[in-house]
């Protein structure tokens, strides 16, 4: 009995530090966005530079120890006639910013401000390649998303997409936002139309005789609801606020890719990248790393980002969130493997 007792307590005990750990990485995490947001700095990072010093540096591994220094004054004559032709004529320059998208878009409000850094930068013969992955989300949201991308449009500079993995619903409403759109073969596109879904539970407290009441001012300010009775006319009414924000997505998405059978497309589906092209969903296919390669051997390629101060709360709280999410899914795939989804 005492062993019992003792192996209940220790249990405890561990399950407290656990959730310890968690509220303090959860706390840290929430302080470093807050001091973070507040200092954001703008990092550039010249890819072509960066390309150049790995090969060199290939280079250098596979040549013979004797001949080693005569491959570096190659390179630094390189360099030196690089400078000379950079400063004889300026080349147009590719600008490369990143969206990883959630269901709420929250990366929108830096996306916004990284581009409009480049606006007043960036000379009409440049090119922004947005690296673009998202499954979509809130309506509003992405909405709100795909006009910062309109935004680079409007100032007469040409947009390339590229999707490595999805690009669906909201995703798909800010690729096409681009005068190009490249996927990798197994990307996920389209997925162009709504969806809503409303808990229900007045039949839950209706058998334990408890009423709820919701009182409005206007018709339709309530349709469907949680807790109350649902009607046939508030359900009729949702579904037509759904097909009319259906309506707007088709007509925004038709705009912009006027080739598209957008009536045929919009259905819902998805396609992968080498489905999409023939559908004209996408341009092309390819990874965003070729392409950015293709690029790179022929002009100055940039990464563009806004990020917080590397301050040591900040790693730390990072840290113990990657802790947490990694020991979750290592829980998961432990149930999975033990065939407990099954069950």
């Amino acid at each position: 009995m005492n062993e019992w007792v003792v192996e209940i307590g220790t249990f405890i005990v561990q399950v407290f530090i656990v959730v310890a750990v968690i509220g303090i990485g959860i706390l840290l995490i929430a302080r470093a966005k807050s001091d973070g947001d507040r200092d954001l700095t703008l990092q550039v990072e010249p890819l072509h530079e960066r390309r150049r010093r790995r090969a060199r540096r290939l280079k250098l591994a596979a040549t013979p120890a004797g001949i080693r220094k005569k491959l570096l004054k190659t390179f630094r004559k390189e360099d030196k006639h690089r400078s000379k032709q950079t400063s004889a004529a300026e080349t147009p320059n590719v600008w490369v910013l990143t969206f990883k998208g959630d269901m709420k878009a929250s990366a929108t409000e830096h996306f916004a401000q990284e581009i409009s850094a480049l606006i007043e930068v960036a000379k009409p013969d440049d090119e922004v390649v947005i690296c673009l992955e998202s499954p979509g989300g809130l309506v509003h949201a992405y909405g709100l998303a795909a006009a910062q991308l309109d935004r680079l449009r409007d100032a007469g500079l040409t947009t390339t997409v590229c999707v490595d993995k999805v690009a669906a619903s909201g995703g798909y409403l800010m690729a096409c936002t681009a005068h190009h759109i490249k996927a990798a073969p197994f990307a996920v596109i389209g997925s162009i139309g709504v969806v809503a879904q409303v808990p229900n539970i007045h039949r839950l407290l209706k058998r334990n005789d408890i009423d709820v009441e919701m009182l409005t001012a206007g018709k339709y300010k309530r349709t469907l609801t949680v807790l109350g009775e649902n009607t046939e006319e508030g359900r009729d009414k949702f579904l037509e606020d759904l097909e009319n924000t259906h309506r707007l997505f088709k007509q925004y998405v038709g705009e912009r890719r006027p080739d598209m059978d957008i009536d045929a497309l919009a259905t819902g589906e998805i396609w992968y990248g080498s489905e999409a092209v023939a559908r004209k969903l996408v341009d092309s296919v390819g990874t965003s790393e070729a392409y950015l390669m293709e690029r790179i051997a022929q002009t100055h390629v940039y990464r563009v980002k806004l990020e917080p101060p590397k301050t040591m709360g900040r790693k730390f709280g990072l840290a113990a969130a990657s802790g947490v999410e990694n020991a979750v899914l290592k829980g998961l795939s432990m149930l999975e493997a033990s065939g407990w989804h099954r069950r």
